[in-house]
């Protein structure tokens, strides 16, 4: 019996034994098969990113502004610090007029007078006194209020987040506050 050259013959087709049974690549096929570019190089592509980019940025900035909770830093978020920002923001504190009065002090220090920058200092400097106060009561407070609300489940630092809080002006602060001079938190 003669074989048929067209038809394959059976014992080829079927590798047997171990082994891959095919050439081993070689280091520069192998180096060419893994390569591939990292990012598009486009200029549509790199614009559109950047764009969509911008949009998250835009979106995350609103939503912190807002007090969303998914855009909040970890130290601003939680019951707790809601709780803690909504009861500062619902009072008036003499801290957020420290900032302005410093500058009226640097001004008054320009002035060839040395007894109005003598009182303008003085007038500081008790003045951060009464903040400093001020930071401390809201700071007892604070905790006081919290642990009456949330129980044994309090985090640290919330009477430390209060105090901060008071000394910041109100259209700076951030996130935004939530509730009205007066107002009383939820």
């Amino acid at each position: 019996m003669a074989k048929n050259p067209a038809a394959p013959d059976a014992d080829a087709t079927v590798p047997t034994g171990p082994g891959k049974h095919r050439p081993t690549p070689s280091r520069a096929e192998q180096e060419a098969a893994r390569k591939r570019p990292l990012v598009a190089d486009t200029k549509e592509a790199r614009a559109r990113a950047k764009a969509e980019l911008a949009s998250q940025r835009e979106r995350a900035r609103i939503g912190m502004a807002n007090g969303e909770e998914k855009y909040l830093p970890v130290r601003d978020r939680g019951p707790q610090r809601r709780f803690v920002r909504d009861l500062v923001d619902g009072g008036w504190h003499p801290g957020e007029l420290l900032m302005p009065l410093m500058l009226i002090v640097i001004l008054l220090s320009l002035v060839p007078n040395t007894a109005i920058v003598y009182y303008g200092f003085a007038a500081l400097w008790l003045y951060i006194l009464v903040v400093v106060v001020d930071m401390i009561i809201t700071s007892v407070r604070v905790k006081k209020l919290a642990r009456e609300k949330f129980a044994d489940r309090t985090e640290k630092g919330l009477g430390w987040y209060g105090a901060m809080r008071t000394i910041q002006m109100r259209f700076m602060r951030l996130p935004k506050p939530q509730v009205k001079r007066g107002g009383r938190p939820v």
